[in-house]
């Protein structure tokens, strides 16, 4: 059994959260950079340039990428002979939250559904964390962070589709859920989009779709063709960076599939703005 002090892992949450917050990760840069060069309308490639030096001046700076500093989602992996001395995992995930968007000078945006009231004074600044926990061989603990932002998050949608409606249908509901969003997710955007499974399987499966780094081709090659074609159509929808009309809506799609019912076929589609924050560690 391999023990890692509580302290250790609540400082890595801390400096992982405030890193992400200023540092857009080089693959969703990369992508906007080639959305940038490949842009076919003037007006957007000004604005993809604009969100470029934006990036840059909050590295340089250390400054956040905007203002909306999200939500915390993880995504955990944890060995089977990993323990943590002196706490429990999802405490030390939690205060090492807290404390990153305090020290990181992040909003505080977490709310009572009904009252609205803000929960910095009385659950925590910014709490509680997302966090999907998955049990794995080994003793390493595997962290995936991302920040996620309100804009992206409100366009998200989930449905159950009948199976005979199959890809023609999948492909169909992203058009309609991207159509729909317009420019509110601050396009150019990364859509994850998580197939099969049950209704929150699928949910879940799709918000962890945008962990990947953007642009890298699907291991499953059924699912890589698919992604290219649907990325093809949503860039046919001409909404562009920030909703001027150019051809770059979509910087990259991202699919998850698992196995469902033989009488159903959830779809979820979640959304990322062009501020994909996101960073993973092993510990």
């Amino acid at each position: 059994m391999r023990e890692v002090e509580f302290d250790d892992i609540v400082k890595s949450i801390k400096n992982m959260i405030i890193h992400t917050a200023y540092n857009l990760p080089e693959d969703a840069m990369n992508a906007l950079k080639k959305a940038y060069e490949e842009e076919e309308s003037p007006v957007c490639k000004e604005v993809l340039e604009q969100i470029l030096k934006n990036a840059q001046i909050a590295r340089d700076e250390d400054r956040p990428l905007c203002q909306d500093t999200g939500l915390a989602v993880f995504f955990v992996k944890v060995g089977e002979e990993f323990k943590v001395k002196g706490g429990t995992l999802k405490d030390a995930i939690n205060k090492g939250t807290e404390l990153g968007y305090k020290e990181g000078y992040l909003r505080a945006s977490t709310c009572d559904c009904f009252t609205r009231a803000n929960l910095k004074d009385t659950v925590g600044y910014n709490l509680p964390a997302v966090i999907h926990f998955d049990l794995v061989e080994g003793s390493k603990l595997e962290i995936e962070y991302a920040a996620k932002g309100g804009g992206s998050e409100n366009v998200s949608r989930a449905t159950v589709l009948a199976p005979a409606q199959g890809k023609p249908g999948i492909l169909k509901f992203v058009k309609e859920v991207v159509s729909n969003a317009g420019p509110n997710p601050c396009p150019p955007i990364i859509v994850g989009v998580g197939i099969g499974g049950t209704f929150e399987k699928a949910a879940i499966s799709s918000k962890h779709a945008l962990f990947r780094e953007a642009g890298t081709r699907n291991a499953d090659p059924e699912l890589d063709g698919f992604e290219q074609e649907i990325l093809e159509e949503l860039n046919k929808l001409g909404i562009g960076a920030m909703g001027m009309g150019g051809t770059k809506t979509v910087l990259a799609v991202h699919i998850e599939r698992q196995p469902c019912h033989i009488a159903s076929l959830p779809v979820s589609v979640n959304v990322q703005c062009h501020s994909s924050r996101h960073s993973h560690i092993t510990i």
